[in-house]
């Protein structure tokens, strides 16, 4: 475990905020609260191996989001307090990148200079809704992204210019203009203002494009580990043909694929695809192809055409699987499936089924990928058993949950 770092009181906001749900508590505190957690949910299911944190964790968020507000006729910047529209101001986040941190100063105040208002989602006046900004840890890049009410802004090219002048490290800003209700949403349309419109970073020497709506983990440092765990998990030989179900834009799948025979990444998400095909051109991988469409719908028909998977990688949303999708795993057979996790209680939903159809849980490893917080991730590996080492339950669908 991490050092015993003392416990993060110093936030001016933590009680207001409510992001950091564990702040008050050391760090060795809240790993040995979320490694009591994952026993309790996930213990039934095979040994939890000892969670792995941050040796310093804060200012790991490389993806920083902050809504504008004007409060008492100032302009300012932070988080909307949960379940509200009202905006906490937050001047310095103890867990966000301190350039991104920077920036959203500098951008408070050229909204006061240009005198652009922030939008006020009661009323629907004002401008500048939120800004987005992503910078890539091991490359440097920095992608500011400007969410705007409508699409007209004004002064935009001297806007640009401060800002860039100001922080010269930004290697893109990109308006994206969302005219919906809901709060820290993009919208459908994008205007790359400078530079190429998006960003790129590495994970173990692979190169990966980040554009304004794509998913990718917010810690690069503790993803590193995560992703390098579930590829050890895997145990490629170089042969084997994997499925990486709920794929998104293709990192798991891209990494997997050097000690692969063939990766097929299927995900619904038409621009996460793209993305995926392009950041397998950026690798030059040769053996990975990736597809738009239900991975379930995808593996069923595999299994009737008589195809084969000896590995299937799902990563899904933190609702956990469906029932739909692991009877699809169960019936390709695969030899190995290897599970990540952000939510221990639908993996804990999810392992049972798993298991009542065949699939035993050898290895479970926790990550602390959200320090101060009380999210928590998990890697899984599930092999196959003979049919003799294990008796088949009927599952009941009314006893599981429905996604």
């Amino acid at each position: 475990m991490a050092k015993n770092i003392k416990k993060g009181n110093g936030c001016p906001v933590y009680k207001k905020c409510g992001g950091c749900q564990l702040q008050n508590l050391t760090y060795d505190m809240q790993l040995k609260h979320k490694q009591v957690r994952c026993i309790k949910l996930l213990g039934r299911a095979g040994h939890v191996d000892e969670i792995i944190g941050m040796e310093n964790p804060y200012n790991y968020r490389c993806k920083v989001q902050s809504a504008f507000a004007t409060i008492r006729g100032n302009v300012t910047s932070g988080v909307f307090q949960s379940s509200t529209k009202r905006v906490v101001p937050v001047d310095n986040c103890m867990l966000e990148d301190k350039v991104a941190s920077e920036i959203v100063l500098t951008l408070r105040k050229l909204l006061k200079s240009f005198k652009i208002k922030p939008y006020d989602m009661e009323t629907g006046a004002g401008f500048m809704r939120y800004v987005q900004i992503r910078r890539g840890f091991y490359t440097g890049q920095v992608m500011v992204v400007l969410v705007t009410a409508s699409e007209q802004f004004p002064s935009v090219t001297s806007f640009v210019n401060a800002l860039i002048g100001r922080h010269p490290e930004i290697t893109t800003v990109v308006q994206n203009v969302s005219k919906k209700s809901v709060n820290l949403v993009l919208g459908e349309k994008n205007i790359t203002l400078y530079g190429d419109g998006y960003i790129e970073d590495t994970i173990d020497g692979c190169r990966f494009r980040i554009s304004p709506k794509s998913f990718y983990q917010v810690n690069p440092q503790m993803t590193t580990l995560l992703y390098a765990k579930a590829i050890e998990f895997m145990g490629l030989t170089g042969s084997e043909t994997v499925i990486d179900a709920y794929c998104g834009t293709g990192t798991i799948g891209i990494l997997a694929s050097r000690n692969a025979g063939r990766v097929i990444g299927v995900e619904l998400n038409k621009d996460a695809v793209r993305d995926a095909k392009e950041n397998a051109r950026l690798n030059n991988c040769d053996n990975i192809e990736f597809f738009a469409g239900d991975a379930g719908e995808f593996m069923v028909e595999m299994a009737s055409k008589g195809k084969k998977a000896d590995v299937v990688i799902m990563d899904p949303p933190r609702a956990g699987s469906d029932i739909k999708f692991m009877r699809s795993v169960v019936k390709l057979n695969p030899e190995r499936v290897v599970y990540v996790s952000c939510n221990p209680e639908t993996l804990s939903h999810d392992l049972t089924y798993f298991g009542q159809n065949g699939y035993a849980a050898k290895k479970i490893q926790p990550y602390d990928l959200f320090p101060h917080t009380g999210h928590c991730e998990c890697v899984v590996l599930l092999s196959r058993e003979k049919a003799d080492d294990y008796a088949r339950v009927s599952v009941k669908t009314k006893d599981l949950k429905q996604v």
